[in-house]
């Protein structure tokens, strides 16, 4: 690891302004704790395509990246299988480059893109970045 850890976060674009608070939420989190990290973000368009960008960004030097993206049923496809793949390919990706990889990755059963479920929603990755940051700074602190 790097004196100062380089950390990838790698946002999808689908329902940016929900996913995009894990970011806020990771920073901030980060920032509380005096983490000192060097954090980059990456917008892809979709969830299926964070994998393949996480190892290309491990392959690079980054300590660890996070993955968030909000995987709802279009009702074309079940999101269920776009979920499983993403997390299995984040999963070879960490074994395959012995960086730590980490899903910020929401799957809800029933979303709909009105206010309460936006809002809660919202809140959620707010939560949910700043726990990833918390997970971060727990294995990159690890003595191994």
């Amino acid at each position: 690891m790097t004196l100062t850890p380089k950390i990838a976060f790698i946002k999808a674009s689908w329902h940016a302004d929900i996913v995009d608070q894990a970011y806020t939420g990771f920073t901030d989190q980060l920032n509380a704790d005096n983490a000192g990290y060097e954090v980059t973000s990456f917008t892809v368009p979709g969830a299926f395509e964070m994998p393949l960008l996480a190892k290309r960004l491990a392959k690079k030097g980054y300590d660890a990246v996070v993955a968030a993206a909000l995987v709802v049923d279009g009702g074309i496809y079940r999101h269920d299988f776009v979920a499983a793949a993403v997390v299995d390919g984040l999963m070879s990706a960490q074994l395959e480059t012995d960086v730590p990889m980490f899903s910020v990755s929401l799957t809800p059963h029933h979303f709909h893109a009105n206010a309460e479920h936006v809002e809660f929603y919202t809140g959620h990755f707010v939560k949910k970045g700043a726990e990833a940051a918390q997970a971060v700074q727990q294995v990159l602190s690890l003595e191994i």
